[in-house]
C-alpha cells in the first residue's frame, strides 16, 4: 500500500508535535536526557547514522523506520538544545531548509531552465557559490568525512561545476596508468628499500581513480566495498563455524585447511541460513 502524503498530511504534524512534546518532558523531567548537550550527543549520533546506513543496505525496512526514528530525535534533540541557548528552534531549522530548496530549485520555483540531473547539479553548485561563506565548489565537503566517501563527494562537485572526464574509457585508462605508477614502486624491490611515503601517495592516486572510475560505472564505490566486506564476514565466520563443528581450532589449521571451508562457503547462497549474517 503506497502512502498518500496529501491524505496523511494531519496525522504527520500530529506525530512530529508529539515527538516535540516528548522530547520536552524528557528534557524537564529525565535526568539522563537532561544533562545532554550539543557534544554529549555527537558521538550518540554518529553511532545511529551508521546504524540507519545498515538497514539501508539490507533494504531491512521494518528496521528502517526504527533507526529513522533515532535519527529524526538527535535532530530534534540538537534544535531543543539550541532554542535553549537562544539560538533557534526547529521552525528556524525547518524554514532555513524549505528556503535554501527552494532557492536551489529555480527550475521549480523560478525561470531556470534544468532538462537533465546533471543541469541540476551544475545548478546547484553554483547557487551554493553564491550563498554566504561559500568561497570553493568543494567547500561543503566535510574534513570529518571518511576518506572514501569524501573522495566520491569531491569528484560529484567537481562534475557539478563542469570538471570532470568526458568518457568511462578514459577514466579506466587513468585507472591503469596508476596502477603502473604504483607497481613501481614495488616491482622488482627488495621490501626493505621500497619508499614508504612515495607507495603511499601512489596508492592513494590509483585508490582515487579507482572511486572515479567506479562513479562513471554507475557504482556507489562505499557500498560496493561495504557489501564485500559483509560477504567476506559472513564467510569468515561459517569457516569458523565449521571448524569448530569438526572440533578444529582456528589457530591450529593451516592455509590449506582453511581454503577448503572457503571455497565451501563461497558455494553458498549469500543470504544463506547456512551462513551467518550480519545484523
Amino acid at each position: 500500500m503506497e502512502y498518500n502524503t496529501a491524505d496523511r498530511r494531519p496525522e504527520q504534524l500530529a506525530a512530529f508535535s508529539r515527538l516535540l512534546d516528548v522530547l520536552d518532558r524528557l528534557r524537564a523531567e529525565c535526568p539522563w536526557d537532561r544533562k545532554q548537550t550539543l557534544q554529549s550527543l555527537r558521538h550518540l549520533t554518529i553511532e545511529e547514522t551508521y546504524e540507519l546506513g545498515d538497514a539501508i543496505l539490507r533494504n531491512d525496512l521494518p528496521d528502517l523506520k526504527k533507526e529513522l526514528g533515532d535519527v529524526m530525535l538527535h535532530l530534534t534533540f540538537y534544535a531543543k538544545i539550541a532554542s535553549e541557548q537562544g539560538a533557534f528552534d526547529i521552525a528556524d531549522v525547518l524554514n532555513a531548509q524549505c528556503e535554501k530548496l527552494i532557492f536551489r530549485h529555480p527550475h521549480i520555483y523560478g525561470n531556470a531552465q534544468a532538462e537533465t540531473e546533471d543541469d541540476v547539479k551544475r545548478n546547484w553548485e553554483q547557487l551554493k557559490l553564491q550563498e554566504k561563506g561559500n568561497t570553493s565548489v568543494l567547500g561543503g565537503v566535510p574534513v570529518s568525512l571518511p576518506a572514501l566517501v569524501k573522495a566520491m563527494r569531491i569528484q560529484e562537485k567537481a562534475r557539478g561545476a563542469g570538471f570532470d572526464w568526458e568518457k568511462p574509457e578514459q577514466v579506466w585508462a587513468k585507472v591503469q596508468e596508476e596502477l603502473g605508477e604504483f607497481a613501481e614502486e614495488y616491482a622488482q624491490k627488495d621490501p626493505a628499500t621500497v619508499n614508504q611515503e612515495q607507495a603511499s601517495a601512489e596508492f592513494g592516486d590509483l585508490l582515487f581513480s579507482l572511486i572515479n572510475f567506479a562513479r562513471h560505472a554507475g557504482i556507489n564505490p562505499e557500498e560496493a566495498l561495504e557489501q564485500t566486506n559483509r560477504k567476506f564476514i559472513q564467510r569468515f565466520q561459517y569457516l569458523e563455524n565449521e571448524a569448530n563443528r569438526d572440533g578444529h581450532l582456528l589457530k591450529d589449521l593451516t592455509l590449506a585447511q582453511m581454503d577448503r571451508y572457503w571455497e565451501q562457503a563461497k558455494k553458498l547462497p549469500p543470504n544463506s541460513s547456512e551462513n551467518t549474517a550480519i545484523k
